[in-house]
């Protein structure tokens, strides 16, 4: 897959997307990165991108020109999902990104200031948040987008399992907790279940840890959550009834 960004600061992504799974995914021919400065198509001789908002209000506006000029030099008319960061976009979710990951490139806009000239938004495919809050700018957004859609890439990860074994993942259940040496940790010991090869064992206590901790962290995921009639009974016996 090749990623592209497009960004009033570059200098940000120099390091995420260089550094360990992602610069190893890079390394390998597996992702491809490009990092644009929406700054270098504008046609104000300040390089500026931004003025103030028609009707008045607080804040400065992106301005149309440099980023659909952005957009059209750095795509060339080449098909691409094409990607903007904003509080107001729909939810980043394991399910997207799977979906996202399909793809053979993707294009991220991030946003700055007070927000986009309503116009950018003929560019865009998807709008997308990570979550029910504003930052200063899309470019973080933006890197935990990649991040996690770089995941479900074949490849990517080191364990073909290890995406599909993380919170959100399982059933849409929490991850069950992970035990590593020694057995004995300051009188602080490992679950006996963990050790005695039994795998059947061991997955059935796995699957009730996950389903415990969803049911004390975030026990509003159970509603939506693949539950087997085992899982309910497990539940039913922790004192959780379905539409709780």
């Amino acid at each position: 897959m090749r990623i592209d960004v497009l960004t009033l600061f570059p200098e940000m992504f120099s390091g995420p997307l260089h550094t360990s799974m992602l610069g190893r995914a890079e390394k390998n021919g597996i992702l491809e990165f490009g990092v644009h400065n929406i700054r270098d198509w504008s046609l104000n001789k300040h390089h500026n991108t931004d003025d103030y908002a028609f009707g008045g209000g607080a804040g400065m506006v992106m301005m149309p020109q440099p980023v659909f000029d952005c957009m059209e030099a750095v795509t060339g008319g080449a098909p691409a999902r094409r990607i903007l960061m904003t509080p107001r976009g729909k939810t980043l979710t394991p399910s997207y990104a799977r979906e996202l990951a399909k793809e053979d490139r993707l294009v991220i806009l991030t946003g700055h200031y007070e927000g986009l000239d309503e116009r950018i938004n003929e560019l865009i495919d998807d709008e997308v948040s990570i979550g029910d809050y504003v930052l200063t700018g899309g470019e973080l957004p933006a890197m935990v987008l990649i991040d996690c859609v770089s995941r479900f890439i074949p490849g990517v990860l080191g364990c073909s399992e290890s995406a599909e074994d993380e919170s959100f993942s399982n059933d849409g259940l929490l991850e069950y907790p992970q035990y590593t040496r020694p057995a004995d940790f300051r009188g602080r010991l490992v679950p006996e279940v963990l050790l005695n090869g039994n795998h059947a064992e061991i997955n059935k206590w796995r699957r009730q840890q996950s389903l415990l901790k969803t049911l004390q962290m975030r026990p509003e995921l159970l509603s939506g959550a693949d539950l087997s009639k085992k899982d309910l009974e497990f539940l039913s016996g922790h004192g959780w009834e379905p539409g709780e």
